[in-house]
C-alpha cells in the first residue's frame, strides 16, 4: 500500500499540470520552448567590441557529420558571434548520399542564420597535401569556381571574389611547423592573410612569431567535424578555440575590415596569442583597479578570460568574472597566459 501510495504522489502532480486528451495520452502545454545562450563576456577596446569567431567549420556536406542548420545553433549557444561555414572542396566522403554543390551548406544554414540575427560567412576549404597543405578561403561568393586542378589558380579564383585566405593547422599531419617557399610567396604576395595558432586540439607554438614576422593575423579555429559538445566539454574545462576580432560593429563587413587590419587574438584554453598591442589594450580592458588603501588593491576581472601573472617569486591570478583583493602592484608584472611571440610573454603594468 505505502508503494502504491508514493507512486500515486509522484504521478498526481504530473496529471495536474497535463491536459488530459483522452484515458490513453496525456498532453503537457507548458513545455519551454525558449532556446538559450551562454554569453562570453570580454570587453573591448578603442571603441572597437570583440566579437568571438569560429572561421574553419565543417558539415556533411564534405566529410563533417553535423547538418548546417545545427552548426548556426552550436556556435549561437555557445556565445559566438560569427561562423564561416568551410567544407572542403576535394574531400566529401558523404557526396553519393548527400548531393550538392559547394555552395549548399552556406545556402542552408543562411536562411536559419539570418532568422537568428547570426553571422554566417561564405567559405570552402582548399584541400591539398603539404607543401601548401589546406587553406581556407572566407569572404567568397561561389565555392564552385574554387573547385579546380591548380590549387594556386583556386587562390586566385578566390581573391578575384573578394576572398580572404587562411593558411590552416600548419603543424598537420606531420607534426611540422613548417613554413615553406610556397607559403613565404604567397604571404608576399599578398594572397595568405592568416594562419591558425590554434586548430582543434592544437597549438603550434613556432607559429607565435608569424603574425610579427610575416604580418598576417593569429586565428584560433575549431575545424570542428562531430558535435560541438562531443568535442568540447560543457563543464568550463574545455572551451572551443575561437578567434577574437575586434571590430567597430557586429556585422560580416566590420569583421572583414578588422581582419583586413589583423586585429585578432587567437584564444584557447585560457591562452590567447597575438600582438602586444592588442593583448595590452585587452588585459587593460578586462582588469578594473580600485586602490582600497596604502598597501591593498582590489583588481575586478570583468571578461570571461582568467588572467595569471607573475612578479618576482610570486604568482597573481585574476580568476574570470571576480575581484581579488591584492598588495599595490607597481612595476611589470609577466602574463602567463598572454603570448606576443614563441617564449614571449605580454609584460603588464596597472
Amino acid at each position: 500500500m505505502k508503494k502504491i501510495l508514493t507512486l500515486a504522489a509522484l504521478i498526481l502532480p504530473l496529471a495536474a499540470n497535463a491536459q488530459l486528451s483522452n484515458d490513453d495520452v496525456h498532453k503537457y502545454d507548458h513545455r519551454d520552448a525558449s532556446q538559450y545562450r551562454s554569453e562570453i563576456v570580454i570587453p573591448g577596446f578603442d571603441g572597437y567590441q570583440t566579437l568571438k569567431c569560429d572561421f574553419h567549420i565543417h558539415t556533411v556536406f564534405s566529410d563533417g557529420s553535423v547538418w548546417p542548420t545545427i552548426r548556426v545553433l552550436e556556435a549561437w549557444q555557445e556565445g559566438l558571434d560569427a561562423i564561416a561555414m568551410t567544407d572542403h572542396l576535394e574531400y566529401r566522403p558523404h557526396r553519393d548520399v548527400v548531393k550538392a554543390d559547394h555552395n549548399a551548406s552556406y545556402d542552408i544554414a543562411k536562411a536559419e542564420a539570418d532568422k537568428m540575427g547570426f553571422i554566417l560567412i561564405k567559405g570552402a576549404e582548399i584541400t591539398r597535401s603539404k607543401p601548401l597543405g589546406h587553406l581556407n578561403a572566407i569572404f567568397i561568393k561561389d565555392a564552385e569556381k574554387l573547385d579546380v586542378k591548380d590549387p594556386l589558380k583556386a587562390i586566385d579564383n578566390a581573391l578575384e571574389q573578394g576572398g580572404y585566405i587562411i593558411w590552416n593547422h600548419p603543424g598537420w599531419p606531420d607534426n611540422k611547423s613548417t613554413l615553406y617557399q610556397i607559403h613565404d610567396e604567397l604571404i608576399k604576395a599578398g594572397k595568405i592573410s592568416a594562419y591558425e595558432a590554434y586548430n582543434c586540439m592544437e597549438s603550434y607554438p613556432l607559429t607565435f612569431d608569424w603574425h610579427s614576422e610575416y604580418g598576417i593575423a593569429p586565428m584560433a579555429n575549431t575545424d570542428i567535424h562531430g558535435s560541438v559538445a562531443s568535442s568540447y566539454a560543457h563543464d568550463g574545462k574545455w572551451m572551443r578555440p575561437m578567434t577574437l576580432v575586434f571590430a567597430s560593429e557586429r556585422s560580416e563587413e566590420a569583421i572583414r575590415e578588422a581582419l583586413d587590419a589583423r586585429r585578432t587574438v587567437a584564444f584557447f584554453q585560457g591562452t590567447l596569442v597575438g600582438s602586444e598591442e592588442h593583448l595590452s589594450k585587452l588585459v587593460h580592458a578586462s582588469l578594473k583597479v580600485r586602490k582600497i588603501s596604502d598597501s591593498r588593491m582590489e583588481v575586478s576581472n570583468v571578461s570571461d578570460i582568467t588572467y595569471s601573472m607573475v612578479q618576482g617569486d610570486t604568482m597573481y591570478v585574476f580568476p574570470a568574472g571576480k575581484t581579488a583583493m591584492v598588495p599595490v602592484l607597481t612595476g611589470e608584472l609577466l602574463v602567463k597566459n598572454c603570448f606576443y611571440g614563441k617564449d614571449k610573454n605580454l609584460i603588464f603594468s596597472f
